[in-house]
């Protein structure tokens, strides 16, 4: 089946090239030239990834990353930008972003990080996961197909990542859950800017676990985390 992409790029030129590389690869793709068309868009139609570019006419993309998080927690999220700092990757990371491309890129790049992220975002399971889906810990219980948190008559839907990483976590109940092996299972990946964006989902989920006061995240310094259950 044809996924289709949403692409929120001001740069014309950029991102008539871009469309047509896509589109080449076998997505389909619209692409809008400011945040509030690109946010029309997307409450108008059904998208399978959206990439945004952060510097965006009458809507930025931090904006319309928390509005298109309001409405949908699991479409899968690229922000396409020529900023750098670490600090705008972070800040991308908090507003629901799955990747991040810094400009200049090649469209071969962006192909592949396309894939890998719809890879981890499509709920392909491996036979260990589909032999344990549900997982049970405290007062809660997690349905990591359906990115479900139920405790006591309360369910919260998780993202894609914030499922991922609970999972993980779950896995790991009460032993260490190393940061490398985390990365590489969850991202594809271990750098700075991939640690500190899962740091950002720990933090996360800890405000989400508080309302079971026996479970707590802990860091293991240096080493990772372990979801500690009484």
């Amino acid at each position: 089946m044809e996924k289709k992409i949403l692409l929120v790029e001001d740069d014309l030129n950029l991102g008539i090239v871009t469309k047509d590389f896509l589109e080449m690869e076998g997505f389909s793709v619209d692409h809008c030239q400011d945040g509030e068309s690109g946010k029309t868009s997307f409450f108008n139609r059904n998208y399978q990834l959206v990439i945004i570019d952060i510097m965006l006419p009458r809507l930025d993309g931090f904006a319309l990353a928390r509005e298109i998080r309001e409405k949908d927690r699991q479409v899968p999220l690229i922000f396409l930008t020529a900023k750098s700092m670490k600090e705008d990757k972070i800040r991308g990371f908090k507003a629901g972003a799955d990747d991040y491309i810094t400009k200049p890129f090649s469209t071969e790049e962006l192909a592949l990080r396309i894939n890998a992220v719809l890879r981890r975002t499509t709920g392909e399971v491996s036979e260990t996961e589909t032999e344990r889906p549900v997982f049970a810990f405290g007062k809660f219980t997690f349905d990591y197909p359906e990115q479900m948190l139920h405790i006591n008559n309360k369910t919260i839907q998780l993202t894609r990542k914030e499922a991922d990483v609970l999972r993980m976590l779950c896995k790991y109940q009460n032993k260490l859950l190393k940061r490398d092996v985390a990365l590489k299972e969850i991202w594809s990946e271990n750098d700075y800017f991939m640690g500190r964006s899962m740091d950002v989902y720990i933090a996360k989920l800890r405000k989400l676990l508080r309302e079971d006061p026996s479970i707590s995240i802990i860091n293991v310094h240096n080493s990772g985390f372990k979801l500690s259950v009484e």
